[in-house]
């Protein structure tokens, strides 16, 4: 909708402006700290930079949205929904462990990031193999939104990872991977 639109314009407006008084503020604040608020203030300017990313990655989708002018196909739509709300729920937990300094909803994090890789590559795999005749420029269109997605998926992974660094002191960031996900 126009509504809903213009509400992510604004949002993504909002985070701009944040990350840029963070990045204004972050340097006299971070001189004369302790070890643990030095990492908490470094994991603040992590975790703005990934949010205003998923924020403009998530603008973007809309933007391509709104370019789709035929009726979504149902598999498609069902898809997209799959994406952005595990995207929502990724990024809830990471607040909530963010506020309460747990580690739990980080873990939850990186165990489904994978959801959104797999919905995405099914995406790609449907519209690039399809007999179908689909429009290209609605395959392009959606292949687009699901990437961006995708990418956002990764930046909340990042934030979770992020977390994990701020509550237990120590990077999980390039680790062997051991978490399975959950089904």
């Amino acid at each position: 909708s126009k509504m809903a639109f213009l509400a992510v314009k604004d949002c993504e407006k909002e985070l701009d402006r944040i990350e840029r008084k963070v990045d204004e503020k972050i340097t006299i604040a971070i001189t004369d700290v302790t070890e643990a608020e030095a990492r908490e203030l470094l994991g603040c300017l992590k975790f703005i930079t990934d949010l205003e990313r998923i924020g403009d990655l998530t603008w973007s989708a809309v933007k391509r949205l709104q370019q789709v002018t035929t009726r979504f196909a149902t598999e498609d739509r069902r898809d997209l929904m799959a994406m952005s709300t595990t995207l929502e729920k990724m990024l809830e937990r990471i607040h909530e462990g963010f506020v309460e300094r747990e580690i739990e909803p980080a873990n939850w994090v990186l165990q489904n990031d994978s959801n959104i890789d797999q919905v995405c590559h099914a995406m790609f795999r449907r519209h690039l193999e399809s007999t179908d005749r689909r429009p290209r420029e609605y395959s392009t269109n959606l292949l687009l939104v699901a990437q961006a997605f995708e990418r956002a998926g990764d930046h909340a992974k990042n934030l979770a990872e992020e977390l994990l660094h701020l509550v237990e002191g120590r990077s999980v960031r390039h680790e062997i991977k051991r978490r399975k996900p959950e089904g």
